[in-house]
């Protein structure tokens, strides 16, 4: 049972008696009993005659994903099976990372008859967003006592990441075709595969004549003047790649108002939709002691939509990331030479101990990319020496720059390539990574 403002108004309304009475106090103090009782008499009445929120039933439809910062409407339809019209306030309890427009809802329902409750959802954060029921506030038709209960109704909206570097997509894709078609190397080398034949012209590398094309040629032309034809070589398809997210503590951090895992994913899904266009195999490990999410055996738009739905439910656990296992999770994934990408953190040379430690293992096999954030506001620190405080900053921005630069410079050492960029480069710079191996065919 609940009370309303018009009902604490309406007891409010006996002090009247009591002031112009004045010195009557005896009086006055009957008066005040007497109104009190017949408010709560008629209370009782209102409460009697309002409709039992416990006879309703309730339907939900809901979409079951949605993109980060896109708006979609929950929708709820309330089935009166009570004799009397419902007068209700509704509140719908979804999460406040749901991003409800509206909480709660005045509703007219009349007997055997149906309403829907709409209700906008502008989720701001990743993962499951959910309601567990509806809060029901059934009003008599004087509106001073009500009855309220709450009508079990769970839902679920699955809050994708938004892959906003697929802007990037269409040039990354046209430079591709570039690669894969127009531009067919004549040399063979480590990473190409046959393309085509064509005739011989002056300048071509006599070693690329295929001797056995050339005579059917011949066979084919008896009579004509015999042509040479050599073999071209374009990079070669159906390579692996391996992604390994880092979901330990330090990918938590947020930069340019964005967790540096979130940054993490955007970089995956360009480079996961580039390769597969490129014809390579695209696996996913989010790792930091067990595994969180894997994606494998997925191709063409499978493989994207199960990377954004296996991504959407993965937070940073606020424990080391045990890298010592890397190694072994993708030879689980793989035998053959990969390319392996892995989305960390570089900081420290403390921090990023058990990275380098693995890396002689992984470049040992596979060619290896690590792929970092770095922070735009600490490039911008070192330039800013104003006063003390900006000059102590600009120190310590200096200081992180030293230690990023130390950490890259082991990475090299160690075999591996380094790409780090602010939250918007990264996905960009990462698939230029790839296409520039690519088309070195080192992979």
């Amino acid at each position: 049972m609940a009370v309303t403002g018009r009902y604490v108004l309406l007891v409010a309304l006996g002090v009247v008696p009591v002031v112009i009475l004045g010195e009557a106090y005896r009086q006055a103090e009957i008066t005040l009993v007497l109104w009190l009782l017949l408010t709560v008499a008629v209370g009782v009445v209102d409460l009697i005659l309002a409709a039992s929120p416990r006879r309703l039933v309730v339907e939900r439809v809901l979409p079951h994903r949605v993109r980060l910062g896109e708006t979609v409407a929950s929708e709820v339809y309330l089935t009166n099976e009570n004799g009397r019209t419902l007068r209700a306030l509704v509140r719908d309890a979804w999460q406040p990372s749901a991003g409800a427009a509206v909480t709660r809802q005045s509703l007219v329902v009349p007997p055997s008859e149906r309403r829907m409750l709409r209700t906008a959802l502008t989720p701001f954060r990743r993962g499951d967003r959910r309601t567990a029921g509806l809060t029901v506030r059934s009003f008599g038709p004087l509106g001073l006592w009500a009855r309220q209960a709450t009508l079990s109704s769970p839902g679920r909206v699955r809050v994708l990441p938004p892959f906003t570097s697929r802007k990037h997509l269409p040039s990354r894709l046209a430079r591709l075709r570039e690669l894969d078609g127009a531009t067919s190397v004549q040399i063979r080398g480590q990473g190409t595969e046959f393309d085509s034949l064509r005739e011989y012209v002056r300048g071509d590398d006599v070693r690329s004549i295929d001797w056995r094309a050339t005579a059917r040629q011949g066979d084919a032309r008896a009579g004509h003047e015999q042509k040479l034809m050599v073999r071209t070589w374009r990079p070669e398809r159906d390579r692996r790649i391996v992604i390994v997210i880092d979901t330990g503590r330090t990918q938590a951090a947020r930069i340019d108002d964005e967790p540096r895992i979130d940054t993490s994913i955007e970089a995956s899904l360009l480079l996961a939709a580039l390769a597969t266009r490129a014809g390579d195999r695209v696996d996913l490990i989010a790792w930091d002691r067990r595994i969180r999410g894997r994606v494998t055996g997925a191709t063409g738009g499978e493989l994207l939509n199960r990377m954004v739905d296996t991504m959407a439910t993965v937070d940073p656990e606020l424990l080391e990331t045990d890298w010592s296992s890397v190694a072994g999770q993708v030879r689980a994934v793989t035998n053959q030479r990969a390319l392996v990408v892995l989305l960390t953190t570089i900081d420290t040379p403390a921090s990023s101990s058990g990275l380098l430690s693995v890396l002689p293992q992984l470049t040992q096999r596979h060619t290896v990319v690590v792929a970092a954030v770095s922070d735009p506001e600490v490039l911008k620190a070192v330039s800013q020496r104003g006063d003390r405080d900006e000059t102590y900053r600009a120190a310590s921005a200096e200081r992180s720059l030293l230690d990023m630069e130390r950490v890259t410079t082991a990475i090299r050492r160690l075999g591996g390539d380094v790409v780090t960029g602010s939250p918007a480069a990264l996905p960009p710079m990462l698939a230029d990574r790839y296409l520039a191996l690519k088309a070195a065919g080192k992979l």
